[in-house]
């Protein structure tokens, strides 16, 4: 059995490490294809050194482009080592990009496609990250759902059966089990940036429906505005290279109060993730992740594929409207702290690592 394991970003990488550490501990074939879709140092290479795993075989270095551009440059580079490597299984994580790509050219060579976090849906279909996550649920093999309302949509599209969907649990509880501890210990930020536990707020923005969109990127800009004068509270902002580049772009100014430093490496924004007041966030693994180290989150967005950090009464959304973002944040710090995590026990990795060798067994 060998397997390529194809990633491109940060929050795939730390989700498919406690998987690539399960291989490793079984002594199994795989190599990891990475297409470079994030390429900035702090959430590319250190990762790999932060997280102590091996480098990645390939690097096919595609970096930012329009979409269609980089599915098409991804999709052609990958079918060209997928065909020179011939895995028997492709392992792809999450909604980006690079999860489209990978599917489809393992698709197209008939190699079997195994889909981790697979079953999330938002129900729109103006996000691009829908339509990646819905091709590739439907020509996938093998179905990897974390949550029970994941494996609820994959039933309600005909993707159930007892062979091809799997309840796992999410690997980003495994990751943060093995990390956080880590973090705590090697972590340097809260005594960089002079700033205690609980003492501040930790904002992220980089998805292309907020920081393409001058309106949308700028409201949230007012909000961390708002937030500043009235709450009193440092708003710390490690600044994607996108958002960097958008808010030159646009004109827009950083209001007084926020302080944006450089994107970090792994283990120094855990620390700071683990450590904050509250998030602010656009990113899908962050309300996940807010959810599970039991932070307030308030997502800058009309609609998430995590709902379950809204049942579980952790995380809400708050779009961009400058207004209701402050009236969100200022709302969710007042709650009482009593959420479950609905993502799973840490052992999703293994699980995953199980369910491949008993079909590859059975297939053989």
């Amino acid at each position: 059995m060998k397997i390529a394991i194809i990633l491109g970003t940060r929050p795939e990488i730390i989700k498919m490490s406690p998987i690539i550490r399960e291989l490793d501990k079984r002594g199994l074939d795989y190599f990891i294809l990475h297409t470079g879709q994030h390429y900035d140092y702090e959430m590319d290479g250190k990762l790999f050194k932060d997280l102590e795993l091996a480098r990645p075989k390939y690097n096919l270095k595609t970096g930012s482009s329009e979409y269609r551009k980089q599915i098409g440059l991804m999709i052609r580079k990958i079918y060209q080592l997928l065909k020179k490597e011939s895995p028997d299984y492709v392992i792809v994580q999450g909604d980006t990009n690079t999860v489209l790509a990978g599917a489809l050219a393992a698709n197209k060579l008939g190699i079997k496609i195994c889909h981790h976090e697979a079953g999330l849906r938002s129900h729109d279909l103006t996000m691009l990250e829908e339509t990646n996550r819905i091709i590739t649920d439907h020509i996938s093999d093998l179905l990897f759902a974390p949550t029970e309302d994941a494996m609820k949509n994959l039933v309600d599209e005909n993707l159930g059966g007892k062979d091809k969907t799997f309840l796992t649990g999410n690997t980003i509880v495994d990751a943060l089990f093995d990390n956080a501890e880590l973090a705590r210990k090697k972590g340097k930020m809260l005594k960089e940036l002079k700033i205690k536990k609980g003492g501040y707020i930790l904002v992220t923005a980089h998805r292309a429906e907020n920081v393409d969109d001058s309106k949308r990127l700028g409201g949230i800009l007012e909000g961390l505005k708002l937030i500043g004068s009235h709450l009193k509270i440092p708003v710390i902002f490690p600044m994607h290279p996108r958002t960097a580049n958008s808010v030159k772009k646009f004109g827009l100014k950083i209001p007084f109060g926020v302080r944006v430093i450089k994107p970090l490496g792994y283990l120094d924004f855990l620390q700071l993730e683990s450590s904050a007041k509250l998030i602010i966030t656009d990113s899908g693994g962050l309300q996940e992740e807010a959810c599970i180290l039991k932070i307030p989150c308030v997502t800058v967005r009309d609609n998430t594929e995590r709902p379950e950090t809204i049942m579980a009464g952790v995380n809400v959304l708050a779009g961009t409207d400058p207004e209701r973002i402050f009236d969100c944040c200022r709302s969710i710090l007042k709650k009482k702290k009593k959420w479950s995590n609905p993502y799973g026990d840490g052992r999703a990795g293994k699980r995953i690592i199980d369910i491949f060798i008993s079909r590859h067994e059975k297939i053989t």
